[in-house]
């Protein structure tokens, strides 16, 4: 049986999973494919610590360049993560005609362009299932599965650290610190948890999905983000009196003005799908024109879900060059030829869902309506929560609107701030009243 080499940069916890998935599972990788990719070399700058595998330590090396340039390996795997140093190594294998497989979605995200025009002028190819989803097969589903498809929209929960806090928040009634510091000690957030609870990971995640589905490279500037950062559990609570679950979504939709891609926490309802994916799960559900709606659900991140997408990538890899060659198909993040048009910040149609502290006295919710109207934005439910409230002192209200330009909420939230008279800075969150899939 044809043999293809393979070379892993980066030997840490998603770099050990495919190690050992392809020692432990070479056999049937072998059957399936029809030829057998066989692990070459493994860099890494730590050599010393026990990653609970058994590996011949021959094939050990913290000379990345010369993995890179070893002739009896066939396809370079890059897990080191970062920007930078990735970058550069990817370039170098991508230049001297060997295919890559990443997981690095932040490295695409702003680098991408570059990286598949190198892959182009080099008649090699970039893999990157593992790079949005984990272990959930999405870029492979979008590549081909999808292909007869017009993307209407896309919806994603791509962060299992901010779903798993949002999750602790909901079912056990914590606040956002004490679920932050829940998942950092289970070790699904990290020391310094800023690129997943300020939506910059979910981000990079939406821009590979809006790639791929629509062939224009999505600069990060074009995503409006925020992130979970000061979701208070009043926030949650009522959120679910509204019938709605609190979840960081990516939201990508395709309009005749241009393509919208957002990242914000949102007000889900509870019976559809995605109100109820939970913990570290991700899941993101397509619109195409031909086949409706369908959704992807899985493990978003960990050792093994995405060492299962990488080894995915390997395997494929390995099929074509066994049978001469790579893919012929235009690069998977930039096959339009004509300029992306992208909607324009605050064009987007939106509900919300608004808390605002004002004192309870007469004409004072009528001053928000007021400044609501005048920005041509109209009130779908009012609900004051204080039962006991005294005269003249501050209490919350929820206020659910109708849809209305982005634009002109922001004009009226800035406007109601200023009033004087409101306790604390509003709350908003979007609500998207997701439909029900076609039959």
């Amino acid at each position: 049986m044809k043999e293809i080499g393979v070379g892993i940069l980066g030997f840490g916890t998603v770099g050990a999973g495919v190690v050992e998935g392809l020692i432990k599972n070479s056999r049937l990788i072998a059957e399936r494919i029809g030829v057998k990719p066989v692990l070459r070399k493994v860099a890494d700058i730590d050599l010393k610590t026990d990653r609970g595998i058994r590996i011949n330590k021959s094939i050990l090396t913290s000379d990345a360049e010369s993995l890179i340039n070893d002739p009896s390996i066939d396809i370079v795997v890059e897990l080191i993560g970062g920007t930078k140093i990735a970058r550069k190594f990817i370039l170098q294998a991508l230049s001297r005609g060997k295919p890559v497989v990443t997981a690095n979605k932040a490295l695409l995200a702003e680098h991408g362009a570059e990286i598949f025009a190198a892959a182009a002028a080099n008649n090699t190819e970039v893999c990157f299932e593992a790079s949005v989803g984990g272990g959930i097969p999405i870029v492979r589903a979008l590549r081909a599965g999808l292909v007869a498809n017009h993307i209407d929209s896309m919806y994603g929960i791509l962060n299992g650290t901010c779903n798993a806090i949002l999750t602790r928040m909901d079912e056990d009634g914590m606040s956002f610190d004490d679920a932050l510091r829940q998942a950092q000690a289970a070790g699904y957030a990290e020391a310094d948890p800023g690129l997943d609870i300020d939506g910059i990971d979910t981000a990079h995640k939406a821009a590979l999905l809006a790639s791929l589905a629509y062939g224009f490279h999505v600069p990060m500037k074009q995503i409006r983000i925020e992130g979970i950062r000061g979701i208070a559990q009043t926030d949650i609570e009522n959120a679910r009196s509204l019938g709605y679950r609190v979840k960081l979504l990516a939201v990508i939709k395709n309009h005749p003005t241009g393509i919208e891609i957002r990242v914000h926490p949102t007000l889900i309802p509870i019976s559809h799908m995605l109100g109820s994916v939970n913990g570290v799960f991700n899941a993101i559900m397509v619109e195409g024109d031909v086949v409706g709606q369908t959704v992807y659900y899985g493990r978003g991140a960990g050792r093994y879900p995405t060492a299962s997408a990488v080894i995915s990538d390997i395997a494929d890899l390995a099929g074509k060059l066994a049978a001469g060659g790579t893919d012929n198909r235009p690069p998977a993040l930039a096959w339009q030829k004509k300029p992306c048009k992208f909607m324009e910040t605050g064009q987007a149609n939106v509900r919300y869902y608004l808390r605002i502290s004002i004192p309870d006295k007469a004409g004072t919710l009528a001053k928000v309506a007021t400044i609501l109207g005048r920005h041509h934005l109209s009130i779908a439910s009012v609900i004051q929560q204080e039962k006991h409230a005294v005269c003249g002192k501050h209490v919350t209200v929820i206020i659910v609107t109708h849809e209305g330009h982005e634009a002109n909420f922001q004009a009226a939230l800035h406007d109601v701030n200023k009033m004087g008279i409101v306790g604390h800075k509003t709350v908003s969150m979007r609500i998207e009243d997701l439909g029900v899939a076609r039959s």
